[in-house]
């Protein structure tokens, strides 16, 4: 049966409750009301208070209660309610729940998931539709997910949650309705899931993660029909990142794009170029290029379709690489 986003998300919830009592989760009104997009829904009536617990306006609390959640052998699930209320529980997350279980020498795990919405293109404003996770990936300590389908929604998040390390869970909210079938069996392996070929591709090698894979997977139909075929690649975990897929599929093509929605400096985007130069410089035909969103504060929702990467800059960095590549053939011959 076909399902959304939320509607998976809430049932991989609903699973990791039902089979480990030590899973608790917590946030800004996800108990009665079920959360601001309703992730949490029905969860508080079955399952108890206790256990689906509404807190405090203060993410700062909300992580710091499961930091000591997690020392006690509990499984703590925080959602923060939007990707910029995440700022006033850094401290938490990046001193504290990054570092506990390195401090103690391995003694003290910290199996906390903590659920953010993230990205625009919703029509909301600054706070609302911000893509921080370059913050997180940069926090040694912290593993960094961002699913873009409806499987991985489902799959990823009890991965996540099974995980001994915490987890930073990158939920792409404009993607919550969208529908596909799942499968509802409990996922296997050490919680890291690995970048995945979504569809295969011969000249260019284009990498992106959460909301922006289906934009690629749109260049990539637009790009066959000019002749071209585009290797579309889901990271799927920001950290740690696999990058083996990336290069492998790279020095079959030569040429890279890689996308996000989040500020162009210092973003993901410059991590996967750097690194793709130093293990495949002998291999590229054109030097790796990004497009993301601008260096400025998110606009507001009138302009989010200028600053969000669409299908005609990811179509005019496709064409600029094959430009070179087809004018190196030329002056070859």
């Amino acid at each position: 049966m076909a399902t959304t986003m939320l509607k998976a998300l809430n049932q991989s919830l609903r699973d990791a409750l039902s089979e480990d009592e030590k899973v608790i989760l917590l946030g800004e009104d996800i108990g009665t009301l079920g959360g601001v997009f309703r992730v949490t829904d029905g969860l508080k009536g079955e399952f108890g208070e206790h256990r689906v617990v509404d807190t405090p306006l203060a993410e700062s609390g909300i992580v710091g209660s499961a930091i000591g959640l997690a020392y006690r052998g509990y499984r703590p699930v925080v959602e923060i309610q939007f990707d910029g209320f995440t700022y006033p529980a850094f401290d938490q997350l990046v001193s504290q729940l990054a570092k506990l279980h390195y401090r103690s020498r391995g003694r003290v795990k910290m199996p906390v998931t903590v659920r953010i919405p993230y990205g625009g293109g919703i029509g909301s404003p600054e706070h609302h539709s911000e893509s921080p996770e370059a913050y997180f990936a940069h926090t040694a300590g912290l593993r960094v997910f961002a699913p873009s389908s409806v499987q991985d929604a489902y799959t990823m998040l009890r991965q996540a949650i099974d995980c001994d390390d915490p987890v930073i869970f990158f939920e792409p909210k404009r993607r919550y309705h969208e529908k596909a079938e799942i499968d509802l069996s409990t996922p296997q392996g050490d919680g890291s899931p690995k970048a995945q070929i979504v569809r295969e591709g011969e000249d260019v090698t284009v990498v992106g993660y959460g909301p922006t894979t289906y934009t690629l997977l749109e260049a990539a139909q637009a790009a066959e029909d000019e002749g071209i075929s585009l290797e579309v690649i889901d990271l799927r975990s920001l950290d740690p990142l696999d990058i083996d897929t990336v290069a492998a599929s790279v020095k079959h093509t030569g040429k890279l794009v890689v996308v996000h929605e989040a500020s162009r400096t210092s973003g993901l985007g410059a991590e996967i170029c750097a690194q793709i130069t130093e293990s495949c410089f002998d291999y590229l035909e054109h030097a790796p290029l990004r497009v993301s969103g601008f260096d400025v504060p998110y606009p507001p929702s009138r302009l989010e379709s200028h600053h969000l990467p669409d299908l005609d800059r990811v179509m005019h960095a496709v064409d600029t690489v094959m430009r070179h590549h087809e004018a190196t053939e030329g002056a070859a011959k």
